[in-house]
């Protein structure tokens, strides 16, 4: 080969060495500047999601180490309403959860529509973790709103319990598996065929206190309370107020057997 040859082939190898060296510059700019774009996209909203989860987690836990009846007590003081349902609620076996609530009503209407309480159960496998399921039943003082099938759905995806207003089945069942309802009594009736689902996270009214779709709903011994979502901060922190004076009290009236004297210096009742 001689040596002009020789030239043209070494100016042709520079050549390509180059374009492929300014390609791959090209390709790692293209890279750097959409990684950035995707983490601005994806990561946000991600991160915001967790911290959202993180804070309803948290603000669950601490509602679980505070009575109902402080919690009833401090929304009256901040709202001046009653926000607990009545003795008509009754638990199915001692119990105490706190959860967000899942709501559901259903009116009353003969039917054949196999579709009409599909609704219900949608509710059901929707729901997250801690939900606490509320159903509305329209005149369901002899109804059973749910029963064995309903409540294992439930528990196993782990809701917190259930609320309904109206009657409830297969309770040696639900006893057995240990899912907590209150309701306002047993029937082995059933609603299929004659309810229709008439929506879902739709506001319901129970016993005169209106619950909204992610309300926390508290219950224990002495009975069921909603705290109305948007104030369940302020709720919370005068329920552990409450609750810190009331537990103070007790050792004060049992060294001065005087229920007077407590109240004087805590000002609880």
């Amino acid at each position: 080969m001689d040596l002009s040859n020789r030239s043209r082939l070494s100016v042709l190898s520079a050549s390509i060495l180059l374009a492929f060296a300014l390609a791959g510059a090209s390709l790692r700019n293209v890279d750097a500047a959409t990684k950035p774009m995707q983490s601005a996209v994806h990561t946000p909203d991600t991160k915001s999601a967790r911290t959202e989860d993180n804070n309803a987690a948290a603000l669950l836990q601490n509602y679980r180490h505070v009575e109902v009846a402080s919690v009833s007590d401090a929304i009256e003081q901040l709202l001046g309403r009653r926000m607990y349902l009545s003795h008509k609620m009754q638990a199915l076996f001692p119990a105490r959860f706190v959860g967000f609530a899942v709501t559901v009503r259903m009116e009353k209407q003969d039917n054949h529509d196999s579709h009409a309480v599909d609704g219900m159960l949608e509710a059901i496998d929707q729901g997250k973790r801690d939900s606490v399921y509320v159903m509305s039943v329209e005149d369901g003082a002899d109804i059973a709103g749910m029963g064995g099938l309903m409540g294992t759905a439930m528990e196993a995806r782990d809701f917190a319990g259930a609320i309904i207003d109206g009657a409830v089945r297969d309770t040696a069942y639900l006893k057995k598996i240990g899912f907590p309802v209150y309701s306002t009594g047993v029937a082995p009736s059933t609603l299929v065929g004659h309810y229709r689902c008439a929506g879902t996270n739709v506001a319901v009214v129970i016993d005169g206190v209106e619950i909204h779709p992610g309300d926390i709903i508290a219950a224990d011994h002495d009975g069921v309370v909603i705290v109305p979502r948007d104030h369940a901060a302020d709720v919370l922190k005068l329920a552990q107020q409450l609750d810190f004076k009331e537990h103070s009290m007790y050792p004060l009236i049992e060294k001065t057997k005087s229920i007077l004297e407590a109240v004087k210096q805590f000002g609880r009742l």
